[in-house]
């Protein structure tokens, strides 16, 4: 029973909980979810979070020493208060201490990217084709970008809990302002929106990513050519940055911007440019556990 690992994954829209068996075996024993409903205050997410923990608690059992929880921001370790959050009402709220107390047990908190990274590197992708690899990166290009990075299994939060935050470095000028208080950076280039934004620019119509990609394959659009091409060289050059700092054995691509395949072709073609070596050994992965590994990595956290 104590093998088992309990975690949360708190988002804006929903708060989802599950109980694996063990983390050499994890097998789903448990999994469900409440809505978040942010609007109603930080005290309700508070409340709704318990609800769900009493829930999984009358399922399995028996009640935990220690959970893990996924979060939509970062903890900052000297202040012990939630940062960089997009659920806005939990900035600067002192989350973990308060689950603590409200919970009356041990919670190991970390953000989502981290745990997206975590969980492919434990049960995902990574564990699945590359089990003895050392070190994971995982990205997350979605409407933001982020990236979490993993070291013989453990999280990498870093001194000031903002390790893996590649997504806030300087790419290029053409980015634009950012909501950090730069110009240019990762984010405002490779983000899905960013993206969309850029078609837009030089097309004068609004289109999804989606769509601007299936304009690019049926190649009639000079305009989704473009911002196909503008995608695959800024990916290479921003990812090329990590990879000569960590030299990572596996990176594992997940939110929406990662379902755009020719990332996996030409976005690695330009990765293998601009890297400091001869080759690119570094394998380029989709991720295997889509939308629940958040919850699933929150999970390993207190392994």
């Amino acid at each position: 029973m104590n093998d088992n690992l309990w975690g949360i994954d708190l988002g804006g829209t929903k708060v989802e909980g599950a109980v694996l068996k063990s983390a050499s075996n994890p097998d789903v024993l448990f999994r469900d979810r409440l809505p978040t409903e942010a609007q109603k205050g930080y005290d309700h997410t508070i409340g709704q979070i318990k609800a769900l923990v009493e829930k999984m608690e009358v399922a399995m059992g028996y009640r935990p020493q220690k959970i893990g929880i996924a979060t939509p921001g970062t903890m900052d370790p000297l202040l012990g208060v939630l940062k960089n959050c997009n659920s806005t009402n939990l900035n600067g709220k002192p989350l973990k201490s308060d689950l603590e107390r409200v919970l009356g047990m041990e919670v190991r908190m970390a953000n989502d990217a981290n745990c997206f990274a975590l969980a492919e590197a434990s049960m995902g992708i990574a564990k699945e084709k590359y089990p003895n690899a050392s070190v994971v990166f995982g990205v997350i290009m979605g409407t933001g970008v982020g990236g979490g990075v993993v070291v013989d299994g453990k999280v990498i939060n870093g001194l000031q809990g903002i390790g893996g935050e590649w997504g806030h470095n300087f790419l290029d000028e053409s980015g634009g302002s950012c909501y950090c208080g730069k110009s240019g950076c990762v984010e405002k280039v490779l983000a899905g929106p960013a993206l969309e934004k850029y078609y837009a620019s030089i097309s004068g119509q609004q289109k999804t990513m989606r769509e601007v990609y299936d304009l690019y394959r049926v190649g009639l659009d000079p305009f989704a050519k473009r911002t196909i091409d503008r995608l695959n060289h800024f990916f290479g050059l921003a990812v090329s940055v990590v990879v000569n700092i960590l030299d990572p054995d596996v990176i594992v691509i997940g939110g929406g911007v990662g379902n755009i395949d020719i990332i996996y072709s030409e976005g690695v073609t330009s990765l293998r440019k601009y890297v400091f070596n001869n080759r690119l050994d570094t394998p380029v992965l989709k991720p295997k556990l889509g939308d629940s590994a958040g919850v699933f990595g929150a999970a390993f956290l207190v392994a």
